[in-house]
């Protein structure tokens, strides 16, 4: 029976590292295509809403574990071969777009008609509408929701272990198999998630508590 030493705690926190990338890339190409996609959602064609509401009804529908799956195993029956990581990440993205656009799509639609309807008058022009006056409010609003959604994305990234690829939760089931000490070691793990997330949503339920002070 080996201990955990040093080259243990390293491997783990190697493992660490990938899953803040990955998490890092899911967010961050979430937040590119999930914007699109909230756009999309509120646009004037019914046809483009409906195209949105699709692309957020698969993805809010269906478990990240087969997500990952049709990805991973899926592209290559389309003659495109992609990494572990890869695959990973484009599941993320793509599994992040459709909850950030849904989040923000009902932000949108929390800022007070009024001032939509006052740009109008004023001849602001759709683009300007939404940059300058629309998505600043909208995004204020949508925050403490986008931090929780980040805190479970975070969690989600332990489904790589599922397709072999080696971030937190995968690298832990090594050592784990290597040590023979699977309750030390997933304590460790865990608490590592722990000290990620906790700050995270202490800071959402920071956000939500003073967008309630400001809209009293």
């Amino acid at each position: 029976m080996s201990t955990i030493g040093t080259p243990e705690l390293l491997f783990l926190l190697r493992g660490l590292g990938w899953t803040l990338a990955l998490t890092a890339i899911g967010f961050v190409g979430g937040i590119a295509f999930g914007l699109v996609v909230a756009l999309v959602r509120v646009a004037r064609r019914r046809w483009l809403r409906t195209v949105a509401a699709a692309w957020i009804a698969v993805f809010q529908g269906t478990p990240l574990l087969m997500q990952l799956f049709v990805v991973y195993f899926g592209l290559p029956l389309l003659g495109v071969t992609v990494p572990a990581w890869g695959a990973v990440a484009i599941a993320l993205t793509a599994h992040a777009s459709a909850y950030l656009g849904e989040i923000w799509r009902g932000a949108i639609q929390a800022v007070p008609l009024g001032q939509t309807e006052a740009a109008h008058a004023l001849g602001i022009k759709y683009r300007s509408l939404m940059r300058d006056i629309v998505l600043p409010q909208a995004f204020r609003l949508s925050l403490p929701a986008t931090i929780g959604f980040l805190v479970q994305l975070l969690k989600g990234t332990s489904l790589a272990a599922i397709v072999g690829f080696i971030e937190l939760t995968r690298a832990g089931q090594i050592v784990s198999n290597q040590t023979f000490k699977p309750l030390i070691v997933f304590g460790i793990v865990g608490l590592l998630y722990f000290l990620l997330c906790w700050p995270l949503s202490l800071w959402g339920s920071r956000m939500e508590r003073r967008l309630a002070r400001d809209r009293r």
